[in-house]
């Protein structure tokens, strides 16, 4: 395969936003959005992806997050929509089970290039820190739509809010890695009987 990389800005009158991500890195994370559990969730993706990670975002915080967190979705669903290509010898396919301590989440992708998100998320609080819970689903929105994948996402089990979303992202991640894996017994075969993704 070919270097797997990708940088993509996207501004807005709202946000401004960097992001570079090299699909086979190490799990090296670069991050500043200004909402600091954000940046936490972020680096989950890249450690537990292994996927190098620079998120570079300016958003109206003085609002509040929405802006800045669904732009940062958006920007890294383009970039890695960006690194993946026409997706020839990736596996395409990719799932997670993540426990954290009493939470367990469950992450499922397709890098089908239908935009799709099927998420069950029961919060057990709206805020963790300066993150609004909420804004787990504009996140998750805004990059399968711009990546172009079906994601589906369940948070099984959960009574600490901060527990229930970092086992969703890093099942996310977990997921993701194995999805963009590439695929021994089919090297630059588009996984798909269509022949293309």
């Amino acid at each position: 395969m070919n270097a797997r990389t990708a940088e993509v800005r996207r501004d807005t009158q709202e946000t401004k936003v960097r992001v570079r991500v090299d699909l086979d890195g190490t799990g090296q994370a670069k991050l500043a959005t200004g909402i600091g559990f954000f940046d936490h969730m972020l680096d989950q993706i890249a450690r537990h992806g292994l996927i190098d990670l620079e998120v570079d975002a300016q958003g109206d915080l003085h609002i509040d997050g929405h802006h800045t967190v669904e732009d940062v979705g958006i920007t890294l669903g383009m970039a890695v929509a960006r690194a993946v290509g026409d997706k020839r010898g990736i596996i395409r396919y990719g799932h997670a089970y993540v426990p954290l301590d009493e939470a367990l989440s469950r992450v499922v992708v397709d890098f089908s290039g239908r935009p799709g998100l099927h998420m069950d998320l029961p919060f057990k609080a709206g805020m963790i820190g300066g993150f609004d819970t909420q804004l787990t689903h504009e996140f998750f929105q805004g990059f399968a739509n711009h990546a172009l994948v079906t994601l589906h996402i369940d948070n099984l089990k959960g009574a600490n809010a901060h527990h229930q979303c970092e086992s969703v992202f890093k099942a996310f991640a977990r997921a993701l890695r194995m999805a963009l894996a590439p695929d021994p017994r089919a090297p630059g075969t588009v996984p798909s009987t269509k022949g293309t993704l």
